[in-house]
């Protein structure tokens, strides 16, 4: 057998940190250990019936459609993000050069940082961050800059702390609102023109990666980044099916800005794949042109599921706020487990009890003293939940 290394860039790169989980969570099923998972972001709620048979009808009477696909994503589809962008956020898209498909947001992203970065090229990521942030940099050569998100400011980076020699060298920044895995949410948009006239002053791409906009809680509304003046000379936005309709596994997602700074990911997407599968782009059509009720039914089960836990988290110590949405609480561990650090919490509350949370610190360093609580799993599994929390978190 020949012995090759991978490349310096991956090799560069700590276990996925799902990969992990995925592996302790096996151990468990195999002990016979009742498992309630909660770690990662998988909706349990099916993906809505329209959806599912506009996709069977298609497989099945439009042979046509098995060839491979139009690697931008074909007209229809764009067509229907554009229409959905218009009636969502007011915004205007030109479908023809705008919008490009993706085979899911995380995808799109991480490509993104190979289509614009050279080798040592600085990248500005929020810490803690969705891992695909700060991989997609690592795996394109890039240099990443940690922009702290701390509780005391609401989970939202500081760009006066960020030294002007960086912003200088930096090419992208990349921010998520609602975010994962703080769950924070923008209540004042003043920060986006912050972020727009800053991205702007300092010739940095702006990536505002949107997954989580239609899970909003009461009357919180997300925005889109397009909304605000200035936005389309520095940005370009990332949505993705897989949380709004609950179509993770169908991976199919959608880039949109102008089209001179959307084209690199099209460029390089292109010589890669042949883009999302017909049949999948027409179901997303039927998605977006569908009836919105399922997705506001949806929000309202996370947002019950939320109250409840955050509610019973607090009263056996762990600390957590009510949140305005995503699928997430972000808890802090309790006093008298703080010192021992989120992963070994993580790892011997599911060896302990078949817990499944993610651990705080897999999300960069400023997540150490949290873990993230997925909120997917039916309603009832998370009074068992809690009580096995209480049990773990008072025995230490």
């Amino acid at each position: 057998m020949i012995k090759l290394k991978p490349s310096e860039k991956l090799d560069s790169l700590p276990p996925y940190l799902f990969t992990r989980i995925h592996k302790l969570k096996l151990e468990a099923y195999a002990k016979k250990l009742d498992v309630i998972d909660l770690s990662i972001g998988n909706p349990d709620m099916p993906t809505p019936s329209h959806i599912v048979d506009c996709l069977c009808d298609t497989v099945k009477h439009h042979t046509r459609t098995h060839g491979y696909p139009q690697a931008k994503g074909m007209p229809k589809f764009r067509k229907a993000v554009a229409g959905w962008m218009g009636r969502r956020f007011g915004v205007d898209l030109d479908f023809n050069s705008e919008i490009l498909a993706l085979i899911g947001s995380k995808e799109g992203i991480a490509h993104l940082c190979m289509a614009y970065l050279n080798p040592g090229d600085y990248v500005l990521v929020c810490d803690p961050a969705y891992p695909a942030h700060f991989n997609g940099v690592i795996l394109a050569g890039g240099r990443i800059h940690s922009m702290p998100l701390l509780e005391e400011n609401d989970y939202l980076p500081d760009f006066s702390k960020i030294p002007v020699s960086i912003a200088k060298k930096a090419k992208i920044m990349l921010l998520n609102y609602p975010n994962n895995p703080t769950a924070a949410f923008v209540k004042d948009t003043s920060f986006w023109k912050e972020a727009i006239k800053y991205c702007k002053k300092y010739n940095i791409l702006l990536v505002s990666d949107n997954a989580y906009s239609e899970l909003t809680f009461g009357d919180a509304v997300c925005n889109s980044v397009f909304e605000f003046p200035g936005s389309k000379d520095c940005a370009v936005e990332f949505h993705s099916f897989s949380k709004t309709f609950n179509m993770a596994g169908w991976r199919v997602g959608w880039c949109c800005g102008a089209k001179q700074l959307i084209y690199p990911l099209e460029k390089f997407k292109s010589f890669l794949d042949y883009g999302v599968s017909t049949f999948i782009q027409l179901a997303a059509v039927a998605a977006l042109n569908g009836s919105q009720q399922c997705v506001r039914q949806q929000a309202q089960i996370y947002e019950r599921r939320m109250i409840k836990m955050v509610d019973g988290l607090n009263k056996i110590g762990w600390h957590a706020k009510k949140t305005q949405g995503t699928m997430y609480v972000w808890a802090g561990l309790p006093d008298n487990l703080k010192k021992e650090g989120s992963l070994s919490v993580a790892e011997r509350l599911l060896k302990e009890t078949g817990v499944v949370v993610s651990p705080g610190v897999g999300f960069g360093a400023n997540g150490e003293g949290y873990v993230r609580i997925s909120l997917v799993t039916h309603d009832r599994r998370f009074h068992d939940a809690l009580l096995r929390l209480k049990k773990f978190t008072k025995n230490g």
